[in-house]
């Protein structure tokens, strides 16, 4: 049996921060959202940080951070999935919602917490279901 270090180790994917940052950003770029809602969706770095990671250069990433590019990447994800035309996916996240009280999903992950970032993750996977 292996000790629960070991075990924590083997069960976590190597997240390297430097391309996690990338494709966040890439996926931003798509999606046309502006650099004060994406400090927002990583939960609200300084400024100064954002824009350090912005430009590539990442030393430190707070796990928290990486959690919220995890989701960003599986609604980036799901949207491929449920849309074959990729300018209905990646506007997706600029058309109000019902499912979210008449907001745009974009709106519900800027709102800050991880929770609205795991509720369009959520919302989406429903939605891909058929197809995954």
């Amino acid at each position: 049996m292996l000790a629960p270090r070991e075990q924590d180790h083997r069960a976590r994917p190597v997240v390297v921060p430097v391309n996690a940052l990338r494709g966040f950003f890439q996926m931003m770029d798509a999606w046309n959202v502006g650099a004060e809602d994406a400090r927002l969706i990583l939960g609200s770095p300084a400024e100064r940080t954002y824009y350090t990671w912005r430009a590539g250069k990442a030393v430190r990433v707070p796990q928290d951070t990486l959690r919220r590019i995890g989701y960003v990447a599986g609604i980036y994800k799901a949207l491929q999935i449920v849309y074959s035309d990729p300018h209905l996916a990646d506007t997706w996240v600029n058309r109000p919602n019902r499912a979210f009280g008449g907001q745009t999903p974009l709106e519900r992950m800027r709102a800050g917490d991880v929770t609205d970032l795991a509720a369009v993750r959520a919302y989406l996977d429903a939605a891909r279901a058929p197809w995954s």
